[in-house]
């Protein structure tokens, strides 16, 4: 561990879903007093040690952090019945984004509303990780939102010409291979496995004008619900997560006014940041210490 982060204390630990399905996650506490909680939502198909690093930056400022893997993802997958530390297959695994949400985001924030319930609750939200905010029924029990490179992922909003292969392979690639397999593999560019009902829903939102906002889900009523602060950054050099997809996944928040931020590589020395670099430990100090001192209220 990092000589400065020494007084943060780690602990794998597992806790039910909304439907009882078994998360593992890592919760990252301060030695010294708490001050804050802080919930650590993911991107698709990324498990959660990406977050590691600034789960336990938070942690050293004080916050009682939470980072966990979805259901199907990381160590939230259930191992194979033979054979050493091997994941089961993903064929016949149900699991939708808007399941995702549902059932594993929104039990996530009631477990940590209930263990630290005389803390302000933050939410940080990575790509779909901030998608998720609006559609959880309890998101009013968040004080604070920052969300990193989340945005209403229409292949129509990113830049060119990433947006034409987004979109080929997603309907071209994609969906026939995921049909054919059962799942979504990773070796094809996804990230990690996915399960089919993920990755059809993801394609299905990605090649409609408006996302998500054009599916018939009830739960886009949640968006509505969400009254607290919230700030989401973008950064110039992502081709997915434009401002104006920014903007566009902001715009469902209709209770508040949502705080667009964008941020060029130049702007903390950094030659680029793209949709995953903001959790580099490179930013210790200038993008994690801003986000960090953000949902403190500092």
């Amino acid at each position: 561990m990092d000589a400065a982060l020494d007084d943060v204390f780690i602990d794998e630990i597992s806790f039910p879903a909304a439907d009882g399905y078994a998360l593992t996650g890592t919760l990252f506490l301060p030695r010294g007093a708490k001050r804050h909680a802080v919930l650590i939502n993911s991107a698709t198909a990324v498990p959660r040690k990406i977050y590691r690093g600034f789960a336990s930056y938070l942690a050293h400022r004080g916050c009682a952090v939470l980072t966990y893997d979805y259901r199907g993802i990381g160590d939230s997958r259930l191992p194979a019945m033979v054979g050493y530390n091997r994941p089961k297959s993903l064929v016949g695994f149900k699991a939708s984004m808007s399941d995702w949400a549902a059932l594993d985001v929104t039990a996530a924030v009631s477990w940590m509303r209930e263990r630290y319930h005389t803390l302000p609750l933050g939410y940080v939200g990575h790509s779909f990780g901030g998608q998720a905010l609006g559609l959880i029924a309890n998101n009013s029990e968040i004080s604070r939102a920052a969300l990193v490179a989340s945005q209403a992922a229409t292949w129509r909003l990113m830049t060119s010409p990433e947006k034409y292969r987004v979109y080929a392979f997603m309907n071209f690639v994609g969906v026939p291979l995921v049909h054919a397999l059962g799942y979504a593999p990773g070796w094809a560019g996804v990230g990690e496995d996915l399960p089919k009902g993920v990755f059809l829903q993801w394609a299905e939102w990605v090649s409609s004008p408006r996302y998500l906002f054009d599916s018939k889900l009830p739960a886009l009523e949640n968006f509505a619900k969400f009254k607290g602060e919230l700030r989401a950054l973008c950064f110039s050099d992502d081709p997915w997560a434009t401002r104006p997809a920014v903007e566009l996944l902001t715009s469902g928040f209709t209770a508040i006014k949502p705080e667009v931020l964008t941020v060029k590589p130049s702007d903390v020395g950094a030659k680029a940041i793209g949709h995953f670099g903001f959790f580099r430990p490179e930013h210790r100090d200038t993008l994690w210490r801003g986000v960090a001192e953000w949902i403190q209220g500092e």
